[in-house]
């Protein structure tokens, strides 16, 4: 089998964000959690808020997306590597299922999705330079975090959307399963700054503005 270049896997990030921002990814194929659930009667207002969390979570996994990319680039075990692919595969699946429940409750994709994913990517990127040990433990803490988020959109979302629910649920485990990999693999717990202070710092950012725009 061919070694892959720095150059290839340059290209080859390129080639993601492309799909990533303008079109829809196929992942692994899973099908789509909820799927058979009838739509719920909701409100106006149930639409448009539920809506709105669907449009964040979209634009986290457009970000997760960045984040595995360039970690993958700078990883400097092939087999690191190979994870952080394997796992951005798994999270395109949720681009996929957030993206059909945008559509089915009528609203967009955060217009700033090119900044989340190049953010990301660049935050990925560095992680990966510092060692692949730092860069599992940013990974199991960014999914420690993402984890507490959906916790919290479970709770917000309306009662009626039980098909926004099964896909959020979904999302959940496989957050929690790619944090426990990362951690499994000899990531590094991060410096307290960074884990209360930083990150959440930038979520809140990101969410917020997600949640409008």
């Amino acid at each position: 089998m061919r070694t892959l270049t720095l150059t290839d896997r340059l290209l080859s990030g390129v080639d993601n964000a492309l799909r990533t921002l303008l079109t829809t990814p196929a992942g692994t194929g899973r099908p789509t959690p909820g799927a058979t659930l009838a739509e719920g009667a909701l409100q106006d207002a149930e639409r448009a808020h539920a809506g709105r969390l669907m449009r964040v979570n979209h634009a986290g996994e457009v970000s997760a997306q960045g984040l595995y990319q360039g970690q993958a680039l700078t990883a400097r075990d092939p087999g690191v590597r190979k994870t952080m692919e394997r796992s951005a595969q798994e999270e395109n699946d949720h681009l996929r299922w957030c993206e059909a429940r945008m559509n089915a409750l009528g609203t967009h994709a955060s217009f700033l999705n090119p900044l989340w994913y190049t953010g990301s990517f660049a935050l990925g990127a560095l992680a990966g330079i510092a060692g692949d040990r730092w860069s599992l433990g940013f990974v199991a803490e960014t999914e420690r975090q993402v984890v507490r988020h959906l916790d919290k959109h479970l709770h917000s979302l309306p009662q009626a959307d039980e098909r926004s629910r099964a896909v959020v649920v979904q999302m959940k485990y496989d957050e929690a399963h790619h944090g426990a990999i990362a951690t499994d693999l000899g990531g590094t717990q991060l410096p307290w700054l960074v884990r209360e202070v930083m990150m959440p710092a930038m979520s809140r950012v990101m969410t917020r503005t997600a949640y409008w725009v």
